[in-house]
């Protein structure tokens, strides 16, 4: 019986609802080549019954491209669509609200989570002209849509704020005016195992370390 397989090009191809998938049977998955068999069904959209019945060379050499794929270090995603809606990265973060930020701090390092993360970066684009745009209000009960987002855009945004670091916690102060810088401050002290910054940044290194990446 011949068996069709489509596997992913790049990480463009693969959904942040599929990675989530994987990392759940990863936790619960202790036999290799089962764990090899899953990453086959939840990437390549096939039935496990028909990842079974594939050659065992062909499945080891679709489990290694799948895997490496996760090497890639792709630059900043600006732009997806998810349907017809044109998705892009929020174009201006130093206007970003205190509410957004926290948010964004709170989810950024956490893959349960992540969609919330991905919903402040990236927002349905409202007008575009040339390589100018801008998007769409925050709207915080949105995140669930962001499951379907290509990870491409998930990984390069996270690289975007390890490689940015603490520039973005004095960039937020400065912006935020005082009375919010306050109110910031006040946030990123009161956050449990330091303040919100050293816990931003070691998210991020975290969830590097979950894909099996390397920062540098």
């Amino acid at each position: 019986m011949k068996i069709n397989v489509e596997i992913p090009n790049s990480l463009s191809d693969i959904t942040l609802r599929q990675y989530k998938h994987y990392l759940k049977i990863q936790k619960t998955v202790e036999d290799d080549k089962f764990l090899g068999a899953k990453i086959i069904e939840i990437f390549c959209k096939i039935r496990l019954e028909d990842v079974m019945r594939l050659k065992f060379n062909d499945a080891e050499l679709i489990t290694d491209s799948l895997v490496k794929m996760f090497d890639q270090k792709p630059k900043l995603v600006r732009h997806f669509k998810l349907g017809k809606t044109k998705y892009g990265f929020h174009p201006q973060l130093d206007d970003l609200t205190l509410g957004e930020y926290i948010d964004l701090d709170t989810y950024i390092g956490d893959w349960e989570n992540m969609e919330k993360a991905m919903n402040v970066l990236y927002r349905p684009v409202d007008l575009n002209i040339k390589d100018k745009y801008t998007i769409k209000k925050y709207d915080v009960t949105n995140y669930d849509t962001m499951l379907d987002m290509p990870m491409d855009a998930v990984i390069s945004s996270i690289f975007f704020f390890w490689n940015l670091g603490l520039e973005l916690s004095k960039t937020m102060t400065n912006y935020l005016g005082k009375e919010h810088s306050k109110v910031l401050t006040q946030y990123l002290i009161s956050q449990p195992n330091g303040v919100g910054i050293t816990h931003f940044t070691d998210s991020l290194k975290a969830t590097l370390q979950d894909l099996k990446i390397s920062q540098t």
